[in-house]
């Protein structure tokens, strides 16, 4: 007998996500391109509402702030929260050339 993931798809900005619904984790870390050409790096369990809350609406990060949101080009799924924030951490502290190369990765759900 073989074994079956159960795959969730999910559609955001006209891409096509795969998820594993069996993974531990429903956190993500995320890569967003800025009006000003700068990278903001942060983790959620939930892009849209994320996405929304950067975009002007309460809750968004104090780097919004002058600068408006402009592209998802990074979306990594199936973190733990604590994973999640480690892996928040670590990108954040890439130069710009090690960042760009990593939106390139297969670890990009972003394609």
């Amino acid at each position: 007998m073989g074994y079956f993931k159960r795959v969730i798809l999910l559609e955001i900005w006209g891409y096509i996500l795969a998820f594993d619904s069996e993974s531990d984790g429903d956190w993500s870390v995320y890569i967003i391109l800025s009006s000003d050409d700068r990278l903001y790096t942060g983790i959620t369990t939930d892009i849209k509402r994320r996405w929304q809350q950067h975009s002007g609406n309460k809750g968004g990060a104090r780097f919004f702030r002058g600068r408006k949101p402009e592209q998802l080009v990074y979306l990594e799924a199936g973190h733990d929260r604590s994973s999640a924030s480690k892996r928040e951490a670590f990108i954040k502290k890439l130069r710009r050339p090690q960042k760009e190369k990593l939106l390139k990765s297969e670890k990009n759900l972003i394609k």
